[in-house]
């Protein structure tokens, strides 16, 4: 048997004077007890506003607002705005827990065919359907949804237990492409295909497609496929009525490297398997490191004679 690890001097002397160990000093150790740097525990903490807005409770903003008021505990006591937290704290929100998710913890991801007349909300006053209600149930974790479809829009929506996964997609930065099928009634012409893909000005800011095809149609209605990289509130329906046509049907085929699968019926959904999840964490991450890097500069007449 191995004898007991005898303690350093110093800390034998603060233990027979009676001094606890500072907060600092206890989020400086590791699993286990194992004492780490200051900077490890910093590197390792998150800020309270932050871990709050990813498990979904509101914006950074509304979630300082939260904490102001004293609606939060970490670990029992009332935070404050320069609180951080680090995985196993244990956090209250008006009094309910709510578990801080560590880094390690593996992301799980849902694929669900919305159909039409499905709200994307938690809660609706009218009391209309919200695709939440038919998600399963977790425990210690929330879904949160990557994105929204509008009442009458039907198609692919994705949800997450991560923060970080949902605002790698959503962020504007990073350009992650939306795919669409959309019909009108009618047939556009070449001159208005053309200012949809060169940009159309709406009230919040000039929007385009990045693809537009003609997939052909029946009688009146026409279908189009369609590509953009944001994901503005109507922004198909926007664009369209822009250029003097309504949108009669649109869905989803289409998020970054996701598609709608061909077998998923609308209200069903399926879950990625871990691998997939892997998959879909790695191509963020190319993307991510593709939104980076500066632009390539043209070659001048110097360089290139």
């Amino acid at each position: 048997m191995r004898p007991p690890r005898r303690k350093p001097a110093a800390e034998r002397a603060g233990a027979a004077s009676g001094v606890a160990a500072t907060r600092g000093e206890r989020d400086a150790r590791g699993p286990r007890g194992r004492r780490g740097t200051a900077s490890e525990a910093a590197a390792q903490s998150q800020k309270l506003q932050k871990v709050l807005a990813q498990a979904g409770l509101g914006s950074r903003r509304a979630m300082e607002t939260w904490i102001e008021a004293g609606r939060v505990k970490v670990n029992g006591k009332i935070a404050g705005i320069g609180t951080r937290v680090l995985s196993g704290d244990r956090l209250e929100v008006d009094g309910r827990a709510l578990r801080v998710a560590g880094d390690t913890q593996a992301a799980r991801v849902l694929i669900y065919h919305k159909p039409e007349g499905e709200i994307v909300t938690r809660d609706d006053p009218q009391g209309r359907e919200t695709v939440f209600s038919r998600l399963p149930r977790l425990r210690g974790a929330r879904w949160l949804s990557i994105g929204r479809l509008d009442v009458s829009t039907s198609g692919l929506l994705l949800f997450t237990t991560s923060g970080a996964l949902a605002n790698s997609m959503m962020h504007p930065r990073f350009a992650v492409e939306r795919e669409y099928a959309a019909r009108v009634f009618g047939r556009l012409s070449p001159e208005q295909m053309t200012q949809l893909l060169e940009g159309v000005a709406l009230e919040d800011g000039e929007a385009r497609c990045d693809q537009l095809a003609d997939e052909g149609g029946e009688g009146s209605n026409h279908w189009y496929r369609l590509v953009m990289s944001e994901g503005r509130n109507r922004v198909v329906r926007r664009l369209f009525e822009a250029v003097g046509f309504t949108v009669s049907r649109l869905v989803r085929v289409r998020f970054g490297c996701i598609s709608l699968p061909p077998r998923l019926k609308r209200g069903q959904l399926e879950e990625l398997t871990p691998a997939e999840v892997k998959q879909l964490l790695e191509w963020l991450e190319r993307s991510a490191n593709a939104a980076r890097q500066p632009p390539r500069r043209k070659p001048t007449a110097a360089q290139t004679g």
